[in-house]
């Protein structure tokens, strides 16, 4: 049995030879970092081999083996150490050849993840590029979808200050000049005038709060407020257009449900769904409105008899400037009261919908009872 002083010597002599065979081997490391792994992987392998020799010879020379023992060592860790190496070089090889495959599939017009078997973390980072492009493609669909609405919205925006700016004009030179001298028409003018303008300013606010909606500058006072409360009140401000066209409002809404939402910024949402029932429901027609409480959450349904929406149309009624229309009607809004409530609607963390039912269209909107 070795003494162990005479231990103690070897191990310390082998580790100090396999240490400086590492050293080199992490400072070519360090250089070959940015070359191909394969190389790096043949390094690793001959460092190997060379710490394991090294460590033999030291001990060999320690310990007075003789020549013989010597040589057939070394032989049989040469043998393992060149085994090792060209398995290191085949699987080099492998992970070299599995990364061209994903960096082609990366390169092409649209990634789809390769067919073939790669290494375990290769895999995993194709499927995660897989899901990065998913993303990426459906933002850039949401992009051209919301210039395209932009672009709608500046073209039809346009054309409704067009019309009554012009009429305003033409209002404003005439009281000027003198044309218009007696005193009903001079008052009917300022009547006129006084209803564009209000016209004008409800379209700017309409403006100023979807951009609000559109850059996430919403902010919402919350309070504890009674559903039917809100619903009464969008009903009472839109009571006067339901008259002068001779429409009829129900309302079924429980007393007391309570909801903690942004009272102001609700009731308008509500209040955009109403009018908007109004002005497409017939002068026969009748609107119902109903609140409940079903699965954890408030719900309001605004229901009308405008005679339903095309199918195709559904998924743009709440856009931006949709009106489902081709025709442009002075007095029709700008279009953006449905796109208002939806934005006001999904602040809340709420949900609101359309489905043609019964004479007309049904509109939902659904908010959680905490936030």
């Amino acid at each position: 049995m070795i003494p162990f002083p005479d231990l103690l010597l070897v191990v310390f002599y082998a580790a100090l030879a396999a240490l400086l065979v590492a050293a080199v081997a992490l400072g070519l490391l360090r250089l070959l970092r940015s070359r191909s792994v394969a190389i790096q992987l043949v390094v690793v392998a001959a460092a190997t081999v060379l710490a394991t020799v090294s460590g033999i010879l030291v001990i060999s020379f320690l310990m007075l083996i003789n020549q013989h023992d010597r040589s057939v060592v070394l032989a049989v860790v040469t043998s393992a150490g060149l085994v090792g190496t060209l398995v290191s070089v085949l699987l080099g090889r492998r992970l070299v050849a599995a990364n061209r495959v994903l960096v082609d599939a990366v390169r092409a017009d649209r990634f789809h993840p390769p067919t073939a078997h790669l290494p375990a973390e290769l895999a995993e980072l194709s499927r995660e590029l897989e899901a990065a492009y998913d993303r990426l493609a459906a933002a850039h669909e949401r992009e051209q979808a919301l210039e395209a609405s932009r672009r709608e919205l500046v073209a039809w925006v346009s054309h409704d200050l067009r019309t009554p700016l012009a009429g305003l004009r033409a209002m404003a030179e005439a009281l000027e000049d003198g044309v218009v001298a007696d005193a009903g028409t001079v008052r009917r003018y300022h009547g006129r005038i006084r209803v564009e303008v209000e016209r004008l300013a409800e379209m700017v606010d309409d403006l100023f709060e979807l951009s609000r909606i559109h850059a996430g500058a919403l902010r919402l006072s919350r309070e504890r407020v009674g559903l039917a409360e809100l619903v009464a009140e969008a009903v009472a401000g839109a009571e006067a257009l339901a008259q002068a066209k001779g429409v009829q409002i129900r309302g079924d809404v429980r007393a007391g449900l309570p909801v903690h939402v942004d009272a102001g910024e609700l009731g308008r949402a509500l209040r955009n769904l109403v009018v908007n029932a109004i002005r497409h429901t017939p002068g026969d027609g009748a609107i119902e409105i109903t609140g409940e409480v079903a699965g954890g959450e408030a719900r309001v349904t605004v229901a009308d008899a405008c005679g339903g929406i095309p199918e195709a149309d559904l998924p743009r009624v709440f856009d931006v400037a949709f009106r489902g229309e081709a025709a442009r009607t002075p007095g029709g809004g700008a279009g953006l009261g449905l796109a208002i409530a939806r934005g006001i609607v999904e602040a809340h963390a709420g949900e609101i919908g359309v489905a043609n039912a019964g004479p007309g269209c049904r509109f939902e909107v659904r908010l959680p009872l905490t936030a």
